[in-house]
């Protein structure tokens, strides 16, 4: 599938509900709380359109704080139609490439523990299990939350990288979360 990446804008809410509804079984953002999303400052916002058919077929949402040098992807979602195409992919890169622009040093989400797809991305995308979070989801399913360090593109390379919560200097966490090497739901 051919596609293309812009900022997202209020002209896009339809678009990006269509994809919450179909991508997501619940914890969903309503269209107010994308309209919110798209018009904070603090937040960048991308979406993937199909060439083929102006159709949108992934968005995503990474958020900064001030004084903070980690990013947090907020909302990430792929259309069916377009997984294993590079999307999401794609979108992830863009997004860590602002972030690196704007100075920061990491990256995190949380990902729900039985989206295997996702987990899978993530991971080949480079980042690590940080912590466990349980019953994180409103339907109680767990969630990883996972990290990643970014390139020190776009910021001054004197600027050291600053160790998120729980993690060492060396960038080791595993002996602060509990990590399961498969990353298996399967939790007791």
């Amino acid at each position: 599938m051919l596609f293309s990446l812009r900022p997202a804008v209020v002209a896009d809410l339809d678009a990006l509900c269509h994809l919450e509804a179909t991508c997501f079984d619940g914890d969903r953002f309503t269209r107010r709380q994308l309209g919110y999303l798209l018009a904070r400052a603090n937040a960048h916002t991308l979406v993937a359109v199909s060439t083929e058919n102006e159709r949108a077929v992934g968005y995503a949402t990474l958020l900064f704080r001030r004084n903070s040098q980690t990013a947090r992807l907020y909302s990430f979602c792929v259309s069916q139609e377009a997984r294993g195409g590079g999307v999401g992919r794609a979108l992830l890169e863009a997004l860590e490439r602002e972030a690196s622009r704007r100075g920061l040093t990491r990256m995190q989400l949380e990902v729900r523990a039985d989206n295997r797809v996702a987990l899978g991305l993530y991971r080949r995308m480079g980042f690590s299990p940080l912590r466990w979070l349980e019953e994180y989801y409103v339907d109680g399913c767990a969630a990883w939350q996972m990290d990643k360090a970014l390139p020190a593109t776009g910021r001054d390379a004197t600027t050291p990288d600053t160790p998120v919560e729980g993690q060492s200097q060396d960038g080791d966490c595993r002996e602060h979360a509990r990590i399961a090497p498969d990353l298996s739901p399967a939790r007791k």
